[in-house]
Order: structure tokens, then C-alpha cells, then sequence
């Protein structure tokens, strides 16, 4: 299961979660901008206010981090 909290405008988020659909995962993509309730829940997470943010099996990835996301997810270039 993998969360993405982001915002439309974001870059990071943009290249997030085109590296993800690249590799052929799923995700449900939150738009903290538009709901402030998974907005709290981003931050209760990860103590970030920043996007974006992962949730990637229980385990919180702030920001595009390339190398932890494909560790976890056992990505192999």
C-alpha cells in the first residue's frame, strides 16, 4: 500500500509519482493542498509540513528519496 501526499504544484511530487507509475505501482495520491484532514495526518506521520510524503508499507519517506524508495520497494535499476 503506498500514499503519496502531495500538491498539485510541487515538482518533487510530480517526478514522485511519475517514478512510481514508471516502476508500475499503484498509489493513492492525497492532495494535502485541498484536504486539511490528511494534511494533519501527513504531518502526525512524518512531523513534515513539506511535501512530499510517502507511505510506503508503514514505512515514512520524506521527499523524493530515490534510493530509500527503491530499497523498500526492492527496485532494482
Amino acid at each position: 500500500m503506498i500514499k503519496v501526499y502531495s500538491t498539485p504544484t510541487c515538482p518533487y511530487c510530480v517526478t514522485l509519482k511519475n517514478f512510481l507509475k514508471e516502476k508500475g505501482f499503484e498509489f493513492e495520491d492525497i492532495d494535502v493542498a485541498a484536504n486539511p484532514e490528511m494534511a494533519k495526518e501527513m504531518v502526525e506521520k512524518s512531523g513534515q509540513m513539506g511535501v512530499p510524503v510517502s507511505d510506503i508499507n508503514g514505512e515514512i519517506v520524506i521527499g523524493f528519496d530515490k534510493e530509500k524508495i527503491m530499497k523498500i520497494l526492492n527496485i532494482t535499476e
